[in-house]
């Protein structure tokens, strides 16, 4: 099987997706940020000196969804008809848990932008938090859901 991003010549190309169905579709990623209990304490007290952390990172998150295309190559330009992004703080863990989830109703699915927004979110917390905690880790940032297209993808434990 041949790779689908190249052309006959061995140039990159973006596939075109013009013979695809149109279908309601949606994506699920999820991601952490590991930190410091203290840094976790600050972000619930709002005391981090550079703002609100999880809405300045959920703001974050929406434009990096909106940017995708721009961001990765290859990936084409959609409508996004939704994105909703979630936080939990995990105390006992002491991380921030992302979720985000995309919608669309198109030709080709969401699961870069949910990623992209995933990715973005986790970037605006390590930034805003960082003077405060240099020992901060962006975890496990992967896909979890998709449905519509061809082929589904279930992860999530419900």
């Amino acid at each position: 099987m041949g790779f689908t991003h190249f052309n006959e010549a061995g140039q990159p190309k973006m596939v075109s997706i013009g013979e695809k169905n149109v279908t309601a579709r949606t994506a699920v990623a999820v991601g952490s940020v590991k930190m410091a209990p203290s840094t976790i304490e600050l972000i619930k007290l709002g005391q981090m000196k550079k703002g609100d952390v999880l809405t300045t990172a959920q703001i974050a998150g929406i434009m990096g969804a909106k940017q995708t295309s721009a961001l990765i190559p290859m990936c084409h330009n959609i409508l996004i008809e939704g994105v909703d992004l979630n936080f939990a703080i995990d105390e006992e863990e002491s991380r921030v848990k992302i979720t985000a989830t995309v919608q669309t109703t198109g030709k080709t699915g969401v699961e870069m932008e949910a990623l992209t927004a995933v990715s973005i979110c986790a970037l605006a917390i390590y930034d805003m938090c960082k003077a405060v905690d240099k020992g901060m880790v962006i975890e496990e940032i992967k896909l979890v859901k998709k449905t519509g297209g061809k082929s589904d993808l279930n992860l999530l434990k419900e």
